[in-house]
């Protein structure tokens, strides 16, 4: 018997993983602006390469059994009615509703549009400026930087490619130096210009760059990784804006719970757990919630589930592709900093398929 409704706001990582575990014992409404799944890991390739267009969209329709996928835009969680309520008026009642909206990505690792056509239009107009452009300027030394700046380098062997990072070493958010000079010997071994202690801003002309040290930088294309915004602007339109800190992020307990509210939950990159923000954190907060969740729908008395709670991952496994065939793995080892380990282990944890096939069997495809 299925009890209680549980709306899910938004189908990410996070989304997918709590809607499917919820499937078998509450009636899950798993709500997304977007049509079908966004495989954003395999996103960076899909901006570089015509044959990777198609593989980041995964359909919902074998993701629950027994629940629902609305195709839809939320725009205010009613916490007196207990009802989400959607841009076209319909209101959705709810026991449990779950924020997991995500955050907003740089282009290329982007969805724009609603539709798979709209988006695979916005892929295959970045792989022709990729192909045709002289100079391609990639802002931003973080995991996506560099993952970008190898794909396109290996794309476009004979095009200048440059690097620019304000920090003093690439991957600095991993902590790991051992890393950041990894990354540094593989890019300039490969020919891609790397400025580091480099922030770089909008130049005087179109196509111009400027860096923090007076600098001009001419490109013919250019694209930002220097972080991503969470997806909670609507929450503050709606009048919720107590429930998030001064980023934006949602502000929840150790319980994955939202301002107190037992019936209210964020889970992945939009809320506020100091960690890094990433497809596998996503993955453990929604296996957490879950718990939470049936605890809280199912049960009372002696027989009642105690909560678990979250304990963010200061130190989590990271992999860097550097292409299809090549990267870094960052694993976390006690007491030290992490032991990094190269391009075989890479390339099978994550570089060759880039999780696709680990994330199709998610949503139910073999």
């Amino acid at each position: 018997m299925l009890d209680g409704e549980v709306i899910v706001i938004g189908g990410g990582y996070g989304g997918i993983r709590l809607a499917r575990q919820l499937d078998e014992v509450a009636r899950v409404t798993l709500v997304d602006r977007k049509e079908v799944f966004f495989h954003r890991i395999a996103s960076l390739r899909a901006g570089v390469h015509e044959d990777w267009t198609m593989t980041p969209f995964i359909p919902y329709d074998r993701l629950l059994r027994n629940g629902r996928v609305v195709v839809g835009k939320v725009i205010d969680i009613d916490t007196g009615e207990r009802q989400v309520k959607l841009s076209t008026g319909e209101r959705l009642p709810y026991d449990v509703v779950v924020i997991a909206t995500g955050a907003d990505y740089p282009e290329p690792a982007r969805f724009l549009g609603t539709t798979t056509e709209e988006a695979a239009k916005t892929f295959a107009a970045h792989q022709e400026s990729v192909a045709s452009a002289g100079h391609v300027l990639i802002v931003g030394g973080g995991p996506g930087g560099v993952e970008l700046a190898a794909e396109i380098r290996l794309a476009r062997p004979d095009a200048r490619v440059t690097l620019a990072h304000a920090g003093p070493v690439l991957l600095n958010s991993t902590g790991s130096k051992w890393a950041g000079r990894r990354a540094l010997t593989w890019l300039e071994s490969h020919g891609v210009q790397v400025r580091l202690d480099s922030f770089v801003s909008p130049g005087p002309d179109y196509g111009t760059y400027r860096d923090g040290r007076g600098h001009l930088i001419e490109a013919d294309l250019s694209f930002r990784a220097t972080g991503t915004t969470p997806n909670t602007l609507w929450l503050r339109l709606a009048g919720h804006g107590a429930w998030l800190n001064s980023a934006g992020h949602v502000k929840v307990d150790r319980t994955l719970r939202v301002d107190g509210r037992l019936d209210v939950f964020a889970v992945g990159d939009v809320n506020d757990v100091s960690e890094l923000k990433i497809s596998p954190v996503a993955i453990a907060q929604a296996d957490i919630a879950a718990h939470n969740i049936r605890s809280y729908l199912g049960s009372s008395g002696k027989h009642r589930k105690e909560p678990r709670l979250y304990r963010s991952v200061q130190r989590t496994p990271l992999i860097v592709p550097f292409g299809s065939a090549d990267g870094l793995t960052l694993v976390p080892v006690p007491g030290g900093e992490s032991a990094v380990l190269g391009g075989r282990t890479s390339t099978l944890a994550k570089a060759r398929t880039l999780m696709t096939p680990y994330i199709r069997k998610q949503l139910g495809y073999s």
